[in-house]
C-alpha cells in the first residue's frame, strides 16, 4: 500500500515508518506540521524543521504544512497536507506515531475517514519499556531534544536513550508518573540514525532555551 507518514522527526514518527516498511508498505511521502504554537495539543514542536535532513537521508519526499497550531484549527491544516499527498503522491492510507493518545488517534481517524483512506498505527498500545528496548535492538540512535516536567531538567537535554535512560525513566515513572516513552509530553526526541537512514546525521551546534520551571528545549543544527 502507498502510505503517507506523519512525521515530526521523533523515534515514534520514524520508527513507525520502519515497522510499516517492514510489513511490506511503501512509504511515498513524510508529512510534517510545522506549529507556531509550541503548546500544539497534535504536532511536536522541537527541532521539527530538522526534518527536512532526516527525508533527504531516508531519501522520501517531504511535505511541509504550516499551521498556526489553534486547538482544533490545526486540524483543517493536516487535512490540507494530507489531500495534497493523495493529488501528488497517489497515496492509500496514513501512517502515525500515535502510541496511546486517543485524542490524537480520534482525529486523524476521522480525517482518513472522510477522505476514504486508511489510518496505520503501528505502535499503538505497545508497551513502553518493550518497545524502548525495540528501539536499541534495532540500532536507532535518539536523543532528548525537550523535557517538560519534574524533575526532568537541563541535563536529559542530547542524552541518548540507552539501557541506562530506560533505567532511569522507569524509576521516574514509578515514582513520578511520567511517562517511560514521553507518551504524555513529558519529553520529545530526535533520530540521529536508524536503518533508514543512508547516513547518520551528525549535530554541528546546538543551544538550549529554558521555556518555565520544568521546560527546556535544545535548538540542533544539522
Amino acid at each position: 500500500m502507498k502510505l503517507a507518514s506523519l512525521f515530526s522527526g521523533g523515534k515514534d514518527s520514524v520508527y513507525s515508518i520502519y515497522l510499516a516498511k517492514n510489513q511490506g508498505n511503501q512509504i511515498s511521502c513524510l508529512i510534517t506540521l510545522c506549529s507556531e504554537n509550541k503548546e500544539s495539543y497534535m504536532f511536536h514542536t522541537p527541532s521539527i524543521k530538522k526534518t527536512k535532513h532526516q527525508a533527504k537521508s531516508m531519501d522520501i519526499p517531504l511535505i511541509i504544512q504550516k499551521t498556526k497550531g489553534k486547538k482544533e484549527e490545526e486540524l483543517k491544516d493536516l487535512k490540507k497536507a494530507i489531500i495534497k499527498a493523495i493529488k501528488k503522491y497517489k497515496i492509500q492510507g496514513v501512517v502515525t506515531g500515535v502510541l496511546y493518545s486517543e485524542y490524537q488517534n480520534s482525529r486523524i481517524q476521522k480525517i482518513c475517514d472522510e477522505l476514504n483512506i486508511k489510518c496505520i498505527n503501528p505502535l499503538w498500545h505497545k508497551e513502553e519499556i518493550p518497545y524502548l528496548k525495540e528501539l536499541l535492538r534495532e540500532n536507532f540512535k535518539v536523543i532528548i531534544t525537550g523535557v517538560f516536567a519534574y524533575p526532568l531538567n537541563q541535563s536529559w537535554l542530547g542524552r541518548n536513550i540507552d539501557e541506562k535512560f530506560i533505567e532511569e525513566v522507569k524509576i521516574l515513572n514509578q515514582k513520578y508518573k511520567i511517562h517511560p516513552a514521553g507518551e504524555g509530553g513529558e519529553f520529545e526526541t530526535f533520530v540521529l540514525d536508524c536503518p533508514l537512514f543512508k547516513t547518520p546525521l551528525k549535530i554541528k551546534s546546538f543551544k538550549d532555551f529554558k521555556e518555565g520551571e520544568n521546560s527546556w528545549r535544545r535548538e540542533i543544527i544539522i
